[in-house]
């Protein structure tokens, strides 16, 4: 049967019948009468499927009818001859049933007998001698096999006495001339015997392939290992097949180092998820104590922590992150030279010669001799028929290996923590593993440039994060503006009343270019010994050139932001005259005012134009040095300064025009609304009131550039002076023919009186521009006196004749008449003789802040003689100096030449 056949054939069915028991064995051998179809299946077949059960199954089906039916169609196809063949079957059997009947007859039975009876007769003579002679022969033939093959039979002992006395020389030496003898054919026995010292020697072969997976083995003994293997397979390669084991052994340290990574990040991951829920019931509890009895709210908290997964994120993580590629390191450090130097031996004949140390310590010199006869054949033997070659692409798929796990890992650092010392610890790892590689004959050129790339690319991911942290860094200190101005000492004796801001900056400056300092200097080092990473050395500095300038074009950006947010504040949701009568201050020592907030962005821009933006530059240029796209060697720093200059005028110019209001207000209630008939003005007998309130915007605006912005002082009052003239003009001209249509000369002379004590009190911030238009503001007062003095003279009815002393009575008739410029002029510098000198005496509170030689650029006299000639006509008013938009240009590679 073929189920059956199939069966008989298969070892696994003879194994398990020679396993069974005699019975059992009856029922499953297939030949048995006893045999047991369901024993069969259940002992032999247990493990065959269904499927095969049945397909096996019909097969015999269909083989038993095909037999059947081929014996049915061979009697049908013989019949005949089956009929002759029994027919002379029966014939000759019944001759013989005859023949045997016969008593007397040569009958089977009577040959046998009479053949058993002769048999009986020659053992009873021979039997003793014929048994002796063979009893002799086998031991005749024992004693000579025993004899021959001594050695042989005691072999199995001998060579496992050698090896348990360490004696290996010895049991090589055994078997070798074991191998030699030539046995006969039919000495089964000692086959058997050499069968036995086979099994012994393939167990010392593999306990000699086991000791050399011991990472702590000395390299005489693996010599001697190598010798011993070479001499038993002298086909075989020990040497490579030990090669292979250490480079799968440092392969496997990389993986077992990632494994432990990937367990620890998830006890983690744990943990965080423990804590998490902790606090979440924490707070549940706290919500639900707080809560009335029977009012319940789902917990936003709750469902937050359940929908949102964990990330891992923080110190901690990144601790194990930088522990990872410090471990991965150290296997690195500790096994590619020892496994390097070891190759290099090999090949290079010094195998058993070489002084190095094992393969589990540290490069220290290591010699130790093996047996004299393998200190005698160390120079001769071939150790691998492989070469140095195949094992360099061993070692660099190591160093591959362990660059994708750093580079992965290293880009997985938070940039949030990069000022912690896990990444910068990371760098430092990997150049400690370029330096132990870079040591001569530890590791091959290919590897050695492999790991310098891979340090060249952390470092330039290092560098890049940082300056991108840096101006990302940039926007979120720019948005922590707390409006406290610093101390004189805080500032370094600053003449700027900086905030916090640009100082933040400034750390967060030296922070992040001080590592990108360290790093640029490792990267030159690293350049220097390989030509191809220079031109990308130069390529890095200049990204941290650019990203340099441009977080200080972005902080520049901030501050202009934040300059035009308070201007849009201020016109939009601030009352000016609500803003002059509220605390400038807030509990904290915060400046509430907008308009002192804009002076501190003017301290903060002028900070970084004059200190800052060069201190900063000259401490860091050396890090990208002279670029290639600069014609002019300062170039960078010029446009640095001109943009914050730009900048600078364009948050003074908000500030001025904020003022310019406050001012034209006050010069309003001066010229127009402090009580006085211009045309019928009273005698004049000094500065009014109304100057000196006048006077006090502009000493109010000193005090707050003076403490604030000192060195933009004089800028700033010149620009507001001038425009306090342009409005004396806009308003003259405005109101020439209602406020100010007629100008009688007491007028005339009170006016030229105080314009005379702002210009003494006011020299110095009178630029060319404000002198001609402060002499065509006095022309026109001129022209205006002189025009109404005629309209007077020509219409006298008109006008009111005041009541005074002698004095005004001579003028008054003067002014009947036609009255001359000169005369005009000569009245108003008799009066300022008289009384400017008084004024200033009086006023010297007030006007101190100006009058201070200590704070002028040029000394003033406190007593001028006025001088009224070559007035001007009138001239067209220049408008106040307008908000200016010029934007603070950006750094890039391809900068306009």
């Amino acid at each position: 049967m073929l189920i059956t056949e199939s069966s008989e054939s298969s070892p696994l069915a003879r194994d398990k019948s020679d396993t069974l028991d005699p019975n059992l064995r009856e029922k499953v051998m297939y030949y048995s009468p006893n045999f047991d179809p369901m024993a069969f299946l259940s002992r032999v077949h247990h493990k065959t499927s269904a499927a095969d059960l049945e397909s096996g199954a019909l097969v015999l089906k269909n083989d038993f009818k095909g037999r059947t039916q081929q014996k049915k169609q061979l009697v049908k196809e013989n019949f005949d001859c089956f009929v002759s063949c029994k027919t002379t079957i029966d014939d000759i059997e019944s001759k013989l049933r005859q023949i045997e009947k016969d008593p007397e007859g040569a009958g089977t039975v009577q040959l046998h007998a009479a053949t058993q009876n002769i048999t009986v007769l020659a053992n009873q003579a021979f039997q003793p001698l014929f048994e002796r002679q063979v009893q002799a022969d086998k031991i005749r033939s024992v004693q000579g096999m025993l004899q021959r093959f001594r050695t042989l039979f005691n072999l199995p002992s001998s060579i496992r006495g050698s090896i348990s006395r360490g004696e290996y020389d010895l049991a090589v030496r055994e078997y070798r001339k074991a191998k030699s003898i030539v046995l006969p054919s039919h000495a089964g026995i000692l086959k058997r015997v050499l069968e036995e010292v086979e099994k012994v020697m393939h167990e010392f072969r593999g306990m000699l392939y086991k000791s050399m997976e011991d990472p702590q083995i000395e390299l005489a003994d693996l010599e001697n290992i190598v010798r011993l293997l070479l001499e038993l397979e002298p086909d075989s390669d020990p040497v490579w097949h030990y090669l292979n084991i250490q480079n799968r052994r440092i392969q496997g340290l990389l993986e077992k180092c990632a494994l432990d990574h990937e367990e620890r990040m998830e006890v983690l991951q744990h943990e965080l998820q423990e804590r998490l829920e902790s606090d979440a019931r924490w707070r549940q509890l706290q919500q639900e104590s707080n809560k009335p009895l029977g009012f319940h709210l789902p917990t936003e908290d709750s469902h937050l922590e359940e929908s949102q997964p964990i990330n891992l994120i923080g110190e901690e993580v990144d601790s194990l992150r930088g522990r990872y590629i410090r471990r991965l390191s150290a296997v690195i450090i500790h096994h590619i030279p020892a496994f390097w130097r070891l190759s290099l031996a090999v090949f290079s004949g010094k195998f058993a010669k070489a002084t190095t140390g094992s393969m589990h310590l540290d490069n220290e010199t290591f010699t130790k001799s093996s047996t004299n006869n393998g200190e005698e054949k160390a120079s001769d033997i071939k150790y691998s028929s492989h070469s140095l070659e195949e094992v360099a692409p061993m070692v660099h798929g190591t160093i591959s290996a362990y660059e994708a796990k750093v580079l992965n890992t290293f880009r997985d650092f938070e940039e949030s923590n990069i000022l912690l010392p896990y990444m910068s610890n990371a760098v430092n790892e990997i150049a400690k593993a370029c330096q132990a590689l870079e040591r001569k004959e530890a590791a091959p050129s290919l590897a050695v440039k492999t790991i310098h790339g891979l340090h060249f690319e952390i470092t330039k991911i290092y560098i890049l994060r940082l300056c991108t942290w840096m101006r990302a860094t940039t926007e979120v200190i720019s948005k922590d503006e707390m409006w406290i101005p610093l101390s004189t000492l805080e500032r370094n004796k600053s003449p700027y009343s900086i905030s916090y801001l640009p100082l933040a900056f400034q750390e967060m400056t030296v922070s992040a270019m001080d590592r990108i300092d360290v790093m640029i200097e490792n990267l030159k080092s690293v350049a220097t010994k390989t030509k191809d990473l220079g031109v990308l050395v130069e390529d890095i500095q200049e990204s941290v050139r650019l990203a340099f300038l441009n977080s200080f074009m972005d902080f520049a950006g901030y501050l202009e932001q934040i300059g035009g947010e308070l201007t849009l504040h201020r016109s939009y949701g601030e009352n000016t005259h609500s803003q002059m009568e509220s605390s400038t201050l807030h509990s904290n020592g915060a400046i509430a005012d907008s308009l002192k907030k804009l002076l501190i962005v003017l301290s903060n821009i002028g900070y970084c134009k004059d200190e800052l933006s060069q201190t900063m530059y000259s401490k860091y240029k050396h890090i990208w040095g002279q670029s290639k796209e600069m014609d002019e060697p300062n170039a960078d720093i010029k446009d640095l300064i001109t943009s914050f200059f730009a900048l600078e005028e364009k948050i003074l110019g908000h500030y001025t025009y904020a003022k310019s209001n406050l001012i034209r207000s006050a010069a309003i209630n001066y010229l127009l609304d402090s009580g006085v008939q211009w045309g019928g003005a009273p005698a004049v007998k000094g500065i009014r009131d109304a100057t000196i309130d006048l006077l006090h915007t502009l000493v109010a605006v000193h005090a707050e550039v003076f403490s604030g912005v000192k060195p933009l002082l004089e800028k700033t009052l010149g620009i507001l002076v001038e425009g306090l003239i342009d409005t004396l003009l806009n308003l003259f001209h405005d109101n020439n023919a209602q406020g100010l249509k007629l100008l009688d000369p007491n007028g005339f002379c009170q006016l030229m009186l105080e314009l005379e004590f702002f210009e003494t009190v006011l020299h110095t911030y009178f630029s060319p521009a404000a002198h001609e238009a402060f002499k065509s503001l006095q022309g026109l007062l001129l022209d205006k006196a002189c025009e109404s003095a005629t309209e007077s003279a020509e219409n006298p009815g008109h006008h009111r004749r005041p009541t005074r002393g002698s004095e005004d009575a001579m003028v008054e008739e003067k002014q009947q008449g036609s009255v001359s410029p000169d005369d005009l002029l000569a009245l108003a510098q008799q009066y300022s003789s008289e009384l400017l000198e008084a004024e200033l005496e009086r006023t010297r509170l007030n006007i101190a802040c100006f009058m201070d030689s200590s704070l002028q650029p040029t000394s003033i006299p406190m007593n001028p003689k006025p001088t009224y000639s070559s007035f001007q006509g009138p001239v067209a008013s220049q408008s106040f100096r307008r908000q200016q938009t010029v934007s603070s240009p950006g750094f890039s590679r391809h900068r306009r030449r």
